[in-house]
């Protein structure tokens, strides 16, 4: 599924379809861009291609860079995410010749394509484009707090990496499903590569989280949703600064609480513990309500990916009864997350 996207004036746009690079790793956990792409952006994926003894593999066509762009190819996207985000020495001949034969190239890596000196001759001399998903437009404002028209959806979780870009991707597919006029707003790397565009909240500076939020959602029709991936917790030590200027600029109507049973500490910083699904409620609609008055929680969404069936069953109907909202896990679908939807659009 490749989620509509429609990019602002000076907001980033990435060349699709896409060749996806799984350079030479040998570890999955490492390739979640890739699986990313593949699970939602499928048909934006002509095919993949590895380098050295790279073992794994997102299940797609094996192409050659100057087969990829015969098929319709435009650019050549770094599907894996190493420790440190670093483009490996052994992978340039590969990107190198991405370039020679016409491609572009899409990178979510902390280190900026353009600082690596064969890459920017060979897309000077090639003249194909170095795009860093990671960067943001030249020119943003700080907010303006105006409402805005149309409808707005926001994810927000109790910590970090617990299921918020895919909660948001399937309720926008969900909202579309049901004749809804909704758009996916991507505001991570991962979401941007499927979108094809977005804003990457995380690496704006703090004075302007608030107005990429609103640049990221502008404007719309009174019946149309934006969708907006969430970023970080409000609970979180370190990441709060972000959620907390994506929700006053995105003003959402509704949020959705992510959560990932049996987390019980903030994932990478131990000491902290992770704050309950009500405390989130709370925060959220006190924070919220200074842009939005009548923001309201949709309901929740549990990742029970690490349980089986049965277990993923029940821990969603005790949520549900718990809290007195509708609970679902959006991936495992059904009626729980057909409620869901229906609570969420009203």
């Amino acid at each position: 599924m490749n989620v509509p996207f429609v990019p602002t004036s000076g907001m980033l746009s990435l060349p699709q379809p896409y060749l996806l690079f799984l350079g030479d790793t040998k570890e999955p956990s490492y390739a979640k861009t890739a699986f990313g792409l593949r699970d939602w952006a499928g048909e934006a994926c002509v095919g993949e291609m590895v380098c050295g003894e790279g073992s794994v593999t997102a299940g797609l066509p094996r192409l050659t860079p100057a087969e990829a762009r015969s098929r319709g190819a435009r650019s050549l996207v770094i599907g894996v995410a190493n420790e440190g985000g670093v483009i490996a020495e052994s992978w340039l001949p590969s990107l190198v010749g991405a370039l020679e034969a016409g491609l572009d190239i899409v990178s979510g890596m902390h280190v900026r394509l353009r600082d690596i000196p064969a890459l920017a001759e060979a897309a000077d001399r090639h003249g194909r484009r170095l795009i860093d998903v990671r960067t943001p437009p030249a020119k943003l404002s700080v907010a303006t707090g105006r409402k805005r028209g149309g409808k707005r959806l926001l994810t927000v979780g109790t910590d970090c990496a617990l299921g918020k870009k895919y909660t948001a991707l399937a309720l926008a597919r969900a909202f579309a499903k049901r004749g809804v006029d909704a758009d996916f707003r991507a505001t991570g790397q991962t979401g941007i590569m499927i979108a094809g565009g977005g804003m990457p909240m995380d690496a704006v500076i703090s004075d302007f989280e608030a107005g990429a939020a609103e640049m990221l959602s502008p404007d719309a029709a009174p019946d149309h949703w934006d969708v907006i991936e969430g970023q970080g917790s409000l609970f979180h030590p370190a990441y709060a600064a972000v959620s907390l200027g994506l929700l006053h600029g995105s003003q959402p109507d509704v949020f959705v609480v992510c959560h990932r049973p049996g987390r019980t500490r903030v994932m990478g910083l131990e000491d902290f513990a992770l704050p309950s699904i009500e405390e989130v409620i709370e925060l959220t609609i006190r924070l919220g309500h200074r842009t939005n008055p009548a923001i309201r929680c949709g309901g929740v969404s549990l990742n029970t990916s690490s349980f089986d069936d049965v277990e993923a069953d029940q821990i969603i109907a005790r949520e549900g009864e718990k809290l007195g909202i509708p609970a679902a896990d959006p991936i495992r679908g059904g009626p729980a997350f057909d409620a869901l939807v229906t609570a969420c659009l009203g």
